[in-house]
């Protein structure tokens, strides 16, 4: 074969050599603009964190200078974490937590570091901040008051017991943790049950805590039996029956029934044979009925 033969292609082989070298270029031309591309992204990428820059450069500065704002605490309530916060360690709040299992309370800074075995430094840190009870504060002033008695102040005089039939709204309102509103419920107790024939009925009164009711037997008795609205408990229908406030449904059911299955109600002792028959109160309710 002459040596000439190695260069000359036929047209098949010149298409397809061109068409390879279109390839080559295209893949070139293609490579060139997509590291254009990507240098652009990435160079705006960059200029919208270097705009964001000086504030994450703020937030940092603000993280590491942040202190907490302290607010005044009463320091028998300190826990794990608060004590943390404040400096102490964890023995020293592991003593006051031991001292408040036993349900005592420090009323006063000089106490709290008895106490805790705090640094005076630390101390001086939080007891701006420590905040007591106020009666803790009117204890001390009371102490005070008494190592200079004045002889001047009369006794105060007790004041006299009121009958709780002839009681007034004002007279009521006198006692500490009675308000216009529950005056008036005891009054209109009073009113539907024509009076009242012991004081244990203050504890019917809804809204009285156990500390008022006590408040009241000591102000207030029963003079004279009120002339109370009897009861005809073995005529009265099961609505009228129902009218009475310890009579309300189903009980007023059961005595309905009881009366027809016994030949009416007797006494105290057929009573408590009722079903549902409030037995504690049976000396009260049977003031106001009539057999």
């Amino acid at each position: 074969m002459p040596k000439n033969d190695f260069f000359k292609f036929t047209a098949t082989q010149r298409a397809g050599i061109f068409l390879l070298l279109l390839i080559i270029i295209g893949i070139q031309v293609a490579y060139y603009f997509r590291e254009i591309k990507f240098e652009e992204d990435t160079s705006l990428e960059k200029q919208q964190w270097l705009s964001l820059q000086s504030q994450i450069d703020t937030m940092k500065i603000e993280k590491v200078n942040y202190k907490p704002t302290i607010y005044p605490f009463n320091p028998n309530f300190i826990t794990d974490f608060k004590g943390y916060n404040l400096g102490m360690s964890t023995a020293e709040i592991d003593r006051l937590l031991e001292f408040r299992k036993k349900n005592l309370y420090v009323n006063s800074a000089e106490e709290f570091q008895s106490l805790t075995k705090v640094s005076d430094s630390l101390l001086a840190t939080m007891e701006p901040y420590f905040k007591f009870p106020d009666w803790v504060k009117n204890k001390k002033q009371a102490k005070e008051f008494e190592k200079y008695p004045n002889q001047a102040y009369a006794k105060k005089e007790k004041a006299p017991i009121i009958d709780i039939n002839l009681a007034s709204q004002e007279d009521l309102i006198k006692v500490y943790g009675i308000g216009p509103g529950l005056s008036e419920r005891i009054l209109k107790q009073k009113e539907i049950l024509g009076g009242f024939v012991s004081m244990d009925q203050m504890e019917d009164v809804w809204g009285l805590s156990s500390e008022v009711i006590e408040k009241l037997k000591g102000q207030f008795n029963v003079g004279a039996v009120p002339n109370v609205k009897k009861v005809k408990i073995n005529d009265a229908s099961a609505k009228e029956l129902q009218l009475f406030p310890y009579f309300r449904y189903p009980l007023n059911k059961e005595i309905v029934t009881y009366r027809s299955m016994n030949n009416g109600i007797k006494n105290s002792e057929d009573l408590s044979k009722i079903k549902g028959f409030p037995i504690e109160k049976i000396k009260i309710i049977e003031k106001y009925l009539e057999y």
